[in-house]
């Protein structure tokens, strides 16, 4: 058991440390092509929602060919895709590549957590997960210093290149270690909820990120994308409402209130957790002159704050209600942005460290007591399909804030002419993630009471 861990926990980690080492590069990408910020964030936007889209797919792949082989399958493609990111030679063709990657990577972490579970059994089960699982909390304290070091003393394409060796060494312990299971037919593939689905998440992302430019979202580049994915999402949840266990995903879940409250908080933390992953590094680089590697040790104490949630105070927030630990953990998040909306250009470096180590703490104290609390309230039957779609928000939210905050930030940046007036277009943008967290605040008192125990069967993973 212990190998087969080391060899699922180095697909996971390899997957999850190429988001922060990607994200602390974007600035330095931006210069590179020559683009704005709205048109850089699709670096990490279009991963991500690659990594969701396939999110739901995951379980049927794995049931119909084998988990062993739909996780050799998907280190594969994120090998293939890591290889051309690595080569390409425009903005574009590095989006392309990046969505490709992130098929791969989100392949291999609900197979990974699936295989894992399978292989430790009933009485090992929490320890298996705790094993696969901490690769992903390491991915950005490590993320962050190798994409500053890759970038600051050799160049951008080693981003990528690095990957390639690890992923081979995947592949080949995969291959021996990771125990043979046949694919069995399974329920059918929800083809039709896939086409609506998917087409429309990224209709309304990519019009959101449209809505930077003059016009806003009268653009009809802005809200032609909006208005489609829109009508498609209706159009799926119709769907899904008639087909009901056939379907990709069963709405009917968000109507528990458990599930419903804590997708909406978790769909909120792409506006404050993840957008503050996406705009720490442009802030340092732009604002304060940070180099790319200084970078990337500045944004160490967010990856420590979580780990440090993780290894020393579960135990503690397990005996303590669920929905206090969220509050309080979405109040660190919210006090950990304060040093960043009152910062100048210079200074006050020790509250800003301290303040990514109070983010990283709130967003470990307020991802894992939600996931808890969602599924609290649901059946046996119902658990798989509703994690499925508790994943899917995750991942959909995620992008969303990004591609949100990095309109809000763009828009305050083309008004701005002085390097003050830079500074307030950060400083104004950090207040926009403060007041949005606002909201996660007040909908963690509508969960239901309860402990929070960590579920057997659950994951999340650290900020992109």
């Amino acid at each position: 058991m212990a190998l087969i861990s080391l060899v699922l926990a180095l697909g996971m980690f390899i997957t999850l440390l190429d988001t922060t080492i990607v994200n602390v590069a974007l600035d330095h990408l931006r210069t590179t092509f020559d683009a704005t910020v709205a048109q850089t964030q699709w670096i990490a936007t279009g991963y991500l929602l690659a990594f969701v889209s396939v999110i739901p797919v995951s379980g049927w792949l794995s049931e119909r060919f084998g988990a062993r082989n739909a996780w050799l399958s998907a280190i594969t493609v994120f090998l293939v895709g890591s290889a051309l990111c690595a080569v390409a030679d425009s903005l574009p063709q590095l989006v392309a590549f990046r969505v490709l990657q992130g098929i791969g990577g989100g392949l291999v972490m609900p197979v990974t957590m699936s295989m894992a579970t399978r292989a430790a059994g009933p009485d090992r089960i929490h320890r298996a997960t705790v094993a696969v699982a901490l690769p992903g909390l390491l991915g950005p304290v490590l993320g962050s210093v190798l994409g500053g070091a890759v970038v600051e003393f050799w160049n951008w394409h080693w981003l990528f290149f690095i990957n390639v060796p690890v992923c081979l060494i995947a592949l080949v312990m995969g291959s021996l270690l990771l125990p043979k299971a046949p694919g069995q037919p399974g329920h059918r593939f929800d083809a039709l909820g896939f086409a609506l689905l998917t087409p429309g998440v990224a209709g309304i992302a990519y019009g959101i990120s449209e809505a930077a430019g003059p016009d806003g979202f009268g653009s009809p580049e802005a809200w032609a994308p909006l208005a489609c994915g829109i009508a498609l999402l209706v159009v799926f949840t119709m769907w899904s409402l008639r087909a009901s266990r056939s379907a990709l995903i069963d709405v009917r879940v968000f109507a528990r209130r458990s599930f419903g409250v804590g997708s909406l908080i978790t769909f909120m933390s792409g506006f404050s957790t993840y957008a503050l992953a996406f705009l720490l590094p442009l802030y340092y680089q732009q604002v304060r002159g940070e180099t790319v590697f200084h970078t990337g040790l500045l944004l160490i104490p967010t990856g420590l704050g979580t780990m440090c949630f993780f290894l020393g105070l579960r135990n503690l927030a397990n005996r303590i209600e669920g929905r206090l630990v969220v509050a309080v953990g979405v109040t660190l998040t919210m006090l950990g942005t304060l040093p960043f909306a009152l910062a100048g250009a210079g200074g006050t470096g020790p509250w800003l460290l301290a303040g990514q180590f109070a983010q990283g703490l709130g967003f470990a104290a307020t991802t894992f007591p939600v996931l808890t609390l969602a599924l609290a309230e649901l059946s046996y039957e119902q658990a798989p399909q509703a994690s499925s779609a508790f994943s899917v928000v995750q991942r959909v939210g995620a992008p969303f804030g990004v591609a949100v905050i990095a309109v809000i930030l763009q828009s305050l940046l083309d008004d701005a002419h002085t390097p003050a007036a830079g500074l307030d277009a950060f400083t104004s943008t950090f207040w926009w993630t403060f007041g949005l967290a606002a909201i996660s605040l007040a909908l963690s008192i509508l969960l239901p009471a309860g402990k929070n125990a960590p579920p057997e069967n659950g994951h999340t993973t650290a900020p992109h």
